[in-house]
């Protein structure tokens, strides 16, 4: 009987099955999906209609950079969940630790929304586009360290641990790379430290893919 009791994920030490918490369980991720929806949500809010105006087409145009902001936002926050989502169907069990770290991550991801409205706004700005990159590093690795806590934790399905510690890893530390390689860049030319965000899906899975090679 004893065995069947719930434990409280904060209490330490403690390793909880997912199995033997459901609830709670459900919860942190429910919790994260809603967090993920908002940012994405208010993404949107940064993009507004023109009013009274003569040439529409024009102030489309002028639109440009918080269209770009918004869709490059979006690709990533999508990106994010993806691989948060992956994550955590790929977790046995949880403890308090990584339920730390989760908060902690999502507190970048709910971040994204103003930094890419600061984006859009100032696209030629060196402060607009390194605070951007910050936000963005700091997000990618957040999450890189739940996914080195939960492999040396345990907490991992044994069945998934090879992929996530090949694959999962190494991809989400390209990201991370890329953008704190960006800030340096930024200061010679804001344009160049973009087109580095955006090469990251083009050749960012392939580099995760050669360092997880490596890694073997």
């Amino acid at each position: 009987m004893a065995e069947n009791v719930r434990r409280d994920p904060f209490a330490r030490p403690g390793k909880v099955h997912r199995e033997d918490a459901e609830i709670e369980f459900s919860r942190v991720v429910a919790f994260s999906d809603g967090v993920f929806a908002i940012a994405i949500t208010l993404l949107v809010l940064a993009l507004e209609v023109p009013a009274g105006v003569d040439d529409l087409a024009q102030e489309l145009v002028d639109l440009n950079p918080n269209l770009i902001a918004y869709a490059l936002s979006f690709a990533v926050v999508g990106r994010f969940w993806l691989s948060h989502h992956r994550f955590y169907g790929s977790l046995a069990r949880f403890d308090g630790t990584l339920m730390g770290l989760n908060i902690f991550y999502l507190a970048w991801v709910c971040l994204v929304p103003f930094s890419s409205e600061l984006l859009g706004e100032y696209s030629e700005n060196t402060t607009s586009t390194v605070v951007y990159a910050v936000n963005m590093a700091g997000a990618s690795a957040t999450f890189v360290i739940q996914i080195f806590y939960a492999y040396r934790a345990g907490l991992i399905r044994e069945e998934a641990k090879a992929a996530e510690r090949r694959y999962a890893g190494p991809a989400n530390f390209v990201v991370v790379a890329v953008f704190l390689a960006s800030i340096p860049v930024a200061f010679v030319s804001t344009v160049a430290a973009q087109a580095m965000w955006l090469a990251i899906f083009a050749v960012g899975r392939r580099a995760g893919d050669w360092i997880a090679r490596r890694q073997t």
